[in-house]
């Protein structure tokens, strides 16, 4: 049902798309923060990578559309432990501002084409034909990529630093009672959020070769439904680094997912649709199975009670 070249471009969109949800398992399973800026700084990413590729610069583009990500963040986390604006607000406060700032950044054009320009995945081509990559060059660079990620993730909610951020997502009153301000821990988790969010525009800019004002609309869905599908499939309860492969693993499957709507003829109007009931069905599929456990467990209690009864009713 699905070709070769519709797989990879799956896998392909759908590791792009991990980077997203990465940054929301960090700031909504991690930090316990509904934030809502992550349509608008995803965009962010967009336009500064492509403008800084379309000046030539496509590795800096990078970095300077993950910095325009710190900055999102920043400015998303000031206003909520400097003014005491709650976390949905302060979201939809900055994801609103940042439509005019990509507007801004992107020249006041709603869109943006990076075509005929040299990009990190053109520059990574260049180097794989002699190993045979050639074919494969996008994939392969975009598995690198999130590998890295995913393994220095890990590593920092490891340290001291990741650790605080992870007990102020579980207890704030604890952490302040062991003398760490939750305030910035709160800003950090926030800013790694955004980096990882424009990290994901910037290179989906580059992938597409083109930026669009409305690129990031409903990608705060795609990436809920890409932890939703994760965390069932890795509970809590397991270790940091399988939850964090996990997400990925979620996000993958995502578009697999969207993938076999496009082959069944979903029409694309119905796409936003389908992300809602992926998610519900994510979000349902653990508490049925924990109801059909204790449906079993029941049964089998009252069979070993039945087997246990003296003969006759008598008691």
């Amino acid at each position: 049902m699905l070709s070769i070249g519709i797989l990879t471009t799956a896998l392909e969109v759908g590791l792009v798309y991990a980077l997203v949800a990465l940054s929301l398992f960090v700031s909504f399973s991690i930090l316990d923060i509904c934030d809502l800026s992550t349509d608008g700084c995803y965009t962010l990413g967009c336009a500064v990578g492509a403008m800084v590729t379309i000046a030539g610069h496509p590795l800096l583009a990078i970095v300077l559309a993950m910095l325009a990500g710190v900055c999102s963040g920043l400015i998303t986390a000031t206003l909520q432990t400097r003014f005491g604006v709650q976390s949905i607000l302060a979201g939809i406060i900055v994801n609103t501002g940042l439509y005019t700032v990509n507007l801004a950044v992107m020249g006041f054009s709603s869109n943006v084409s990076i075509f005929g320009k040299e990009t990190v995945f053109s520059l990574f081509g260049k180097l794989v034909p002699a190993v045979g990559w050639g074919e494969w060059s996008d994939l392969v660079l975009l598995a690198l990529i999130v590998g890295l990620v995913s393994l220095g993730l890990w590593r920092f909610l490891k340290t001291r630093l990741g650790l605080s951020i992870r007990a102020t997502g579980d207890s704030p009153a604890m952490v302040r009672a062991s003398s760490i301000n939750p305030a910035f821990m709160i800003t950090v988790g926030l800013c790694v959020s955004g980096a990882l969010t424009a990290l994901a525009g910037c290179l989906i800019g580059q992938f597409n070769k083109t930026c669009d004002i409305n690129l990031g609309t409903g990608m705060v869905t795609v990436a809920l439904a890409s932890l939703v599908i994760g965390e069932s499939l890795v509970h809590r309860d397991r270790p940091m680094l399988a939850r964090i492969l996990g997400v990925v693993l979620g996000s993958c499957l995502y578009r697999l997912f969207i993938a076999l709507a496009l082959r069944m003829h979903v029409p694309t109007e119905a796409f936003k649709l389908v992300s809602a009931v992926i998610v519900a069905v994510a979000i349902v599929l653990p508490r049925v199975r924990e109801l059909w456990q204790q449906r079993k467990a029941r049964q089998a209690a009252i069979a070993l009670r039945a087997s246990h009864a003296p003969e006759g009713g008598e008691r």
